[in-house]
């Protein structure tokens, strides 16, 4: 369950290049506890899948054998090459996930023509349409699949009970978000280390006990398995592919953890410990087809049935937590490149930059988690949508890829279509095979993707033509100074600060209200905030000050898509480059647009009409930039779409 970018951890937000010794060692063990608590929950239902799900297929030895080759083989050329070796070097200056790839791209000087750039917008966009989809069933099928051993415990419990257990969990998980993490952050890693070592253990029982399930190493069980009966084998591909499936989220949670932490915690770990639980699993099927009910827990003896449980729930809960944290670093990365409207913000600590909470993102995921569960009532039902979710999104990954090692690296056509061709190949065999469970549940969170793409590309779109119809009111500001010196206003003491979208021409604010009330203030600051393809600004750059005459200025304050602008530090930056605006007495001017749907081209009506409401909806630039709220002096406008 792929966490869809670097979620909240208490670490620092930017690792060393090359951390060593107790450092890396910290970073590793955090990382078990956030980039692998996805994967590492995988045995719980992903063996189970291949034999008892909606598609399960006979156990037999040759059965048994060739599913547990393509699990092994799958962890090795997909989670570890692929991810591990290959897509972990495409970083936007450290920072990894499909959003910053997009980013990264788009931004790249080397880009050549609009067509890679329009490639990976649509691709990017979709992508995080589906890590929001992924934000809601990771909750509901780790959860759920975890608390689903009390009725190995006690068989007689009604289905009822455990979807009433699964239920106030996530409800818990989701209000306690508000809190942050930093406080219980710190345990997610020893947490899932104990969880690693607990299903080594018992994987390894399970295979002393039937050595010879280790032959399933060789390749050639796969390829028979697979020549055998090709249509048995897609159905069970579906079943493989969840025991990969927290891939994303390594790359996604880069630019917290760096290469070498991710990479040591993962062929130390969590590689070894799902071999030998898988393995583990897949004897016991040899001597107990029965097992397949449930291998996981089965694999355990019945007096560590009961303390399993609490642990299993423990790891599905902080899996959960990863892609939920996710979701929100995700938010903050739309709304920095224009892709979703504003939304508040809040930082839950004051020590780490990661730590955030989206209150929308919050409930939107809490409800689509309720009803998940609600409509789909069993992990069963819900690892084949699960499964279709996540492929898709691995090809999407693939093709990104393809695009960017052109593009940015440079590298030939048959460089990169060997590369990515390779790993396209198995994307599309997963994704086909998922595809089969579609109309099973499976069109759920495409369903969603949709849609959230819809609403992403409507409000980019509709951003882009708000800005021309304002640069249709726009004065040139060359114009207004000969106006000015025709005609003096009244100039009264203070500093007007007119924030403005575009940092072409006069914010109409300053014309409507210089219209209006016949006076300017002795300084005037023209304030227009961008987001850089790049996930962090500095400092030194953050601001660029140009000087107009009489009175007044244009500053542009740049920021990277991982970072929240704060109008503090903006005006200290202006400070740095001698244009004192003092916070105290100085007023905001900003424009209030009143948008209605029209027939000029652009959009279509209905489209239209959503970007109305969407901009209706979205937080006040007053909460969003952190201006005191009575220093702000709104210029409302009736603009035709």
């Amino acid at each position: 369950m792929s966490a869809p970018v670097a979620p909240q951890n208490p670490h620092p937000a930017t690792p060393p290049a090359h951390p060593r010794g107790r450092y890396l060692a910290r970073l590793s063990l955090l990382a078990l506890g956030v980039v692998y608590g996805d994967i590492g929950t995988s045995p719980l239902y992903a063996l189970q899948q291949a034999f008892h799900g909606q598609h399960g297929i006979p156990v037999t030895p040759g059965s048994v054998l060739g599913v547990l080759s393509l699990i092994f083989w799958s962890l090795v050329l997909i989670v570890t090459i692929k991810y591990h070796v290959v897509i972990i070097r495409a970083d936007n200056k450290g920072e990894g996930g499909v959003l910053a790839l997009m980013a990264l791209v788009n931004g790249s000087r080397l880009a050549r023509g609009l067509t890679p750039r329009r490639i990976m917008i649509v691709l990017g966009i979709f992508g995080a349409a589906l890590l929001y989809a992924d934000g809601a069933l990771t909750p509901a099928v780790s959860v759920l699949s975890a608390v689903e051993g009390l009725s190995i415990a006690a068989p007689t419990l009604q289905p009822g009970v455990i979807l009433a257990i699964t239920l106030a969990i996530l409800v818990a998980l989701f209000l306690f978000q508000s809190r942050g993490t930093a406080g219980i952050g710190a345990i997610f890693g020893p947490v899932m280390l104990v969880w690693f070592a607990t299903i080594a253990v018992l994987g390894l029982n399970g295979i002393l006990k039937h050595p010879a399930v280790v032959s399933a190493v060789l390749p050639t069980h796969a390829i028979r398995f697979l020549a055998e009966d090709p249509g048995r084998g897609l159905l069970v591909l579906g079943a493989v592919f969840l025991a990969v499936t927290g891939g994303e989220a390594l790359y996604a949670d880069l630019g917290h953890f760096g290469h070498t932490a991710i990479q040591l915690a993962w062929f130390t770990i969590p590689l070894p410990a799902l071999m030998l639980n898988y393995f583990g699993q897949g004897a016991l099927l040899l001597t107990n087809p029965e097992a397949a009910a449930n291998p996981f827990y089965l694999l355990a003896p019945p007096q560590l049935l009961i303390p399993l449980i609490p642990l299993a729930t423990a790891a599905a809960v902080i899996a959960s937590q990863a892609v939920i944290s996710g979701a929100f670093s995700l938010t903050r990365q739309a709304v920095q490149l224009g892709y979703i409207p504003r939304m508040e913000i809040e930082h839950t600590s004051s020590r780490e930059i990661g730590q955030i909470y989206v209150p929308t993102v919050n409930k939107m995921l809490m409800i689509l988690t309720i009803a998940l569960v609600l409509g789909f009532q069993t992990s069963s039902n819900l690892a084949g949508a699960y499964g279709v979710a996540l492929s898709t999104l691995m090809a999407l990954t693939t093709v990104m890829f393809y695009v960017m090692s052109r593009e940015v690296w440079g590298w030939s056509i048959l460089k990169a279509a060997a590369v990515s061709g390779t790993f396209l190949i198995v994307d599309l065999t997963f994704l086909v095979a998922n595809a089969l469970k579609i109309w099973h549940g499976g069109w759920v969170p495409l369903a969603i993707a949709v849609a959230l793409y819809f609403v992403m590309i409507t409000w980019k779109r509709g951003r882009e033509i708000l800005s021309r119809r304002m640069m249709e009111k726009t004065v040139p500001l060359k114009l207004l100074l000969a106006d000015l010196a025709a005609e003096p206003p009244v100039r009264v003491p203070g500093t007007a600060v007119f924030m403005y979208g575009s940092s072409d021409g006069t914010p109409p604010a300053l014309v409507l209200n210089l219209a209006h009330n016949k006076v300017l203030h002795e300084k005037i600051v023209f304030l227009t905030v961008t987001t850089e393809d790049v996930p962090h600004v500095g400092e030194e750059q953050r601001v660029v000050v140009k000087r107009s005459g009489k009175g007044f200025h244009s500053v542009v304050a740049r920021y990277g898509f991982m970072q929240d602008p704060d109008i503090r530090e903006v005006l200290a930056a202006c400070k740095k480059n001698h244009l004192d605006i003092p916070l105290e007495g100085t007023t905001f001017f900003l424009g209030r647009e009143t948008l209605i749907a029209s027939d000029r081209p652009g959009m279509a009506m209905w489209r239209e009409h959503l970007f109305a409401f969407m901009s209706r909806n979205a937080l006040r630039a007053t909460a969003f930039f952190r201006i005191p709220p009575n220093q702000v002096f709104e210029v409302g406008a009736y603009v035709e779409l």
